[in-house]
């Protein structure tokens, strides 16, 4: 009994340190453009002895806690208006798609773009922006717009005409297929989202972090607190146990 309570109790300490950390990531991302927050839970595992759980050597009888992210919060986080021709704001559910430098798609809800060496439209210099025909190139000293449904206009100084340069790629699939990646962009394993003419954006402005601030160091003293609970009980079951061996022996002297 003593055994299986001071197990439970580790094992809980630990995964109240593995939450405190997913905790602490979406803190430290708070002001990362498009970020969504992580979801952290708690699960009991039964832990397997010789055969199935709850039969074999013995050790069936304890239950293992382990700490998950069953998924993501795709709740849409505050449009912040800044006038910058780069910056795009997805309205409402959607995402841009963009390429990885392995050259997979990945999608995303950062919208503040910039031109790299290249002169390509990108997240980031290495990670560029996939337009429906493919990278979209911005001439050197064009003016840049973007229209609701993704379409991208240049326009030469000098000049009184707008030349469409490509359409960003705008996708909008089921959020649950969504796997995130260590680099925080989402992967639909298996296949790549179809552009969808349904989703719209807006340029000047930009999509701010999810995450609530405020929440995540209250979820950050709680899980703290839970991790204290947890090592006090250990001290508790260790006392226990003591006190029972020395019980034990003076009956058998």
């Amino acid at each position: 009994m003593i055994n299986r309570y001071a197990y439970t109790s580790m094992t809980g300490a630990t995964a109240a340190t593995q939450q405190l950390a997913v905790t602490s990531n979406n803190l430290a991302n708070g002001l990362t453009p498009g970020f969504r927050e992580v979801i952290s839970a708690f699960r009991a595992v039964p832990l397997k002895g010789d055969g199935e759980p709850f039969t074999g050597n013995g050790a069936d009888t304890r239950v293992f806690t382990v700490e998950t992210t069953p998924a993501s919060n795709f709740t849409g986080g505050q449009i912040q208006t800044t006038s910058n021709p780069l910056d795009v704001a997805i309205k409402g559910d959607g995402f841009f798609a963009v390429r990885r430098p392995d050259g997979k798609e990945a999608y995303t809800r950062a919208g503040k773009f910039m031109v790299n060496d290249q002169g390509i439209l990108s997240v980031g210099k290495e990670i560029p922006v996939v337009g429906e025909g493919g990278s979209i190139t911005i001439p050197t000293g064009s003016t840049l717009q973007i229209a609701e449904d993704g379409s991208v206009y240049t326009q030469l100084p000098g000049t009184q005409y707008l030349n469409q340069v490509g359409k960003l790629k705008l996708v909008n699939p089921n959020t649950n297929n969504l796997v995130r990646g260590e680099d925080g962009l989402f992967d639909l394993p298996g296949e790549q989202a179809a552009a969808d003419q349904r989703v719209k954006v807006v340029q000047g402005a930009f999509e701010l972090s999810n995450v609530n601030p405020t929440m995540a160091m209250v979820q950050m003293i709680t899980q703290n607190r839970l991790f204290d609970l947890n090592t006090r009980s250990i001290t508790l079951a260790d006392q226990n146990s003591r006190s029972a061996t020395t019980l034990l022996s003076l009956s058998r002297s």
